[in-house]
């Protein structure tokens, strides 16, 4: 019996290679749900508001999507610590417990934790950094460039839309919108396929990943539409956004990394 379920867990849920199945996304949906109660309860007990993490938890982010990529291109070994779930929960504990070491340390020395948090995961970052063999620049801009284009729409109509005249909000719908870049950049021109149940559905349904632009823009939108009309609690309200942005840059880092480095 035990043997089975460990045989079950392994094949659905801790692989050495990329995939998602509907099982296997409704399980770390869950999972990601009671992380995010939980973690909400930490904010509570420190008194931090995590509206004011949006820029510095951006290192880690990028570190633990930039070695997943590493390992997608045969940089890094393919081990257990280094894919999903466990490169996620590496990095989440690592970024816990550099948050409440950080918040410790600015109240016997009154440095901003904000900083101690940016110190720490930029130097997470300077190995993956050091180990990327090299850029494909073409691919390079071709990202960058798609991304700049849909995300100046939206920059240049924040004063007119109040949804997004909020900076956090328009941070959130940025970081999707990177990931759109990012998976129709690799999809549509250099080969790679979508791993995800929806997205791939819609992509093979329409030809091309596209779609992924009205998809995160419509459900970004709607979120935090629904977010700022019925949460009235801050550090809920925040927390949620918050976890929206890094759904939404963690796998956009991923993919235009693997794509760089590999394409």
């Amino acid at each position: 019996m035990l043997s089975e379920l460990s045989q079950f867990i392994g094949e659905n849920f801790i692989y050495l290679h990329p995939g998602y199945t509907i099982l296997n996304t409704v399980v770390f949906g869950i999972l990601l749900g009671i992380s995010v109660i939980l973690i909400i309860k930490m904010f509570r007990v420190i008194k931090k508001d995590p509206k004011d993490l949006v820029i510095p938890l951006i290192p880690f982010i990028f570190f633990g999507s930039s070695a997943r990529a590493l390992v997608d291109n045969g940089v890094y070994p393919l081990t257990y610590i280094l894919v999903t779930p466990g490169i996620y929960i590496l990095t989440g504990i690592i970024t816990i417990v550099t948050l409440l070491l950080a918040v410790y340390i600015e109240r016997i020395t009154k440095f901003d934790y904000r900083y101690t948090i940016i110190i720490v995961g930029t130097a997470l970052c300077i190995p993956n950094i050091l180990n990327i063999p090299s850029i494909d620049f073409t691919a390079f801009f071709e990202v960058i460039g798609i991304w700049a284009l849909f995300s100046g729409i939206f920059i240049a109509l924040r004063n007119k839309w109040s949804l997004i005249k909020d900076k956090f909000n328009l941070s959130v719908l940025i970081a999707h919108l990177f990931d759109a870049s990012s998976t129709f950049i690799a999809v549509d021109f250099y080969g790679y396929g979508e791993q995800h149940v929806l997205p791939n559905a819609l992509t093979s349904l329409t030809g091309t990943a596209l779609v992924m632009f009205p998809l995160k823009i419509a459900v970004v939108l709607s979120a935090l539409y629904v977010i700022d009309l019925y949460v009235e609690d801050r550090t809920i309200k925040n927390m949620l956004k918050l976890a929206i942005f890094i759904l939404g840059l963690a796998p956009g880092i991923r993919n235009f990394m693997s794509l760089i480095i590999g394409a």
